[in-house]
């Protein structure tokens, strides 16, 4: 009985999902992954594997990833599903995009756009992610979840589950986007109770504690995972390796140096001299409040991202200011030159041009 509730609820999904149906064949599939060769191979999970193809697109060639479900062991059906679901029903800039499905009698393979920088973990040390684009890569993110989160009209909330700077994939220009959503439910934003009973799942490190001790989910759930990331973003390190080296996860750390007024010492240390006074204090208390214990205490996602979109322009207005100073210095200096007879320096006039051409930017 279970195995034909199974699929009439799957003949279900697929009848009201039929007007968007980008299924594709597993023929096609096996083409753009070269038969799921090794050489295609990028990743890997509790899932299956994940491979990169080529797909033609019109005249050209578009990059796509291929994630196939592992079936040997009969696990991973309902996270497909779950994930498909999302994925065709919750269309948003900062969620990854879903190109295709196949669902074939042993095969079940999600095919998804292709970001060429990978995730986000890969460049928590790397000293070129300004904390400009830190900050814009967490508000992409915020933009995300407070879409998930109801917060764009959608009838049913969603909640991640997974929150993890893994999950958090980059293009070229480092614009983010959430992705793997096998663990995530949705749920109406119309109950009388705001929380689901769930067996607790997720990444040590990263998981709400109250989730993981009652096995009671919220949306505030995600919003604490979310605070472990922008953590990580402004550390430089992950939570694994602060686990690593001091015994504990990132929250706790966090949490012992905020105690003793260590606010600076958390900072990554390569970046730490670009961030402005204001716009770190707006950045570290947001990100603490989402690390509350208690889940009423914890930010919504729209006051999160109003936050860190307040530490960016406090941010780029002192970088603007600092730019203008320079410029005035330079003017000057060039009107002493010219005052005192000295011949004019070509040098300082492409300073000033230079400084100009940011200020415009």
């Amino acid at each position: 009985m279970k195995v034909v509730v199974k699929e009439l609820e799957k003949a279900l999904f697929f009848q009201n999902n039929n007007k968007d149906n980008p299924k594709m064949s597993l023929e096609d599939i096996k083409r753009v992954t070269q038969n799921f060769h090794d050489d295609n191979l990028i990743g890997g999970g509790g899932f299956g594997k994940v491979y990169k193809g080529n797909l033609q697109d019109g005249d050209g060639i578009k990059t796509i990833v291929a994630k196939r479900l592992d079936t040997r062991f009969g696990q991973g059906e309902q996270q497909f599903f779950s994930e498909l679901q999302i994925l065709l029903d919750y269309k948003h800039e900062n969620v990854i995009g879903l190109l295709g499905y196949c669902d074939e009698i042993d095969e079940k393979v999600l095919i998804y756009e292709y970001l060429s920088r990978g995730s986000l973990d890969k460049y928590l040390d790397d000293t070129s992610l300004t904390w400009v684009k830190r900050l814009n890569i967490c508000i992409d993110v915020a933009r995300a979840l407070d879409f998930l989160h109801g917060g764009v009209g959608k009838q049913a909330k969603v909640i991640h589950r997974d929150i993890k700077t893994e999950n958090i994939l980059l293009n070229n220009d480092w614009k983010a986007k959430l992705a793997d959503f096998g663990l995530s439910l949705i749920c109406s934003i119309n109950q009388e109770t705001d929380y689901i009973i769930d067996h607790a799942c997720g990444t040590r490190g990263y998981v709400d504690p109250l989730y993981r001790q009652s096995g009671f989910l919220t949306i505030e759930s995600d919003i604490y995972s979310f605070g472990v990331v922008l953590f990580e973003i402004l550390c430089g390190r992950s939570t694994f390796a602060i686990h690593k080296h001091k015994g504990h996860y990132l929250p706790y750390f966090i949490k012992n140096n905020f105690e003793e007024g260590k606010h600076a010492e958390v900072v990554f240390e390569q970046i730490r001299e670009q961030i402005v006074p204001q716009s770190l204090t707006t950045f570290q208390e947001i990100a603490y409040q989402c690390l509350h214990l208690e889940r009423e205490k914890r930010p919504t996602t729209k006051k999160v991202l109003v936050e860190l979109e307040k530490a960016l322009e406090f941010q780029l207005n002192s970088e603007v200011s600092i730019i203008e100073t320079q410029v005035v210095e330079l003017s000057s200096e060039l009107n002493d030159m010219n005052m005192t007879g000295k011949s004019e320096n070509s040098e300082i006039r492409n300073k000033e041009k230079m400084l100009l051409d940011q200020t415009d930017d």
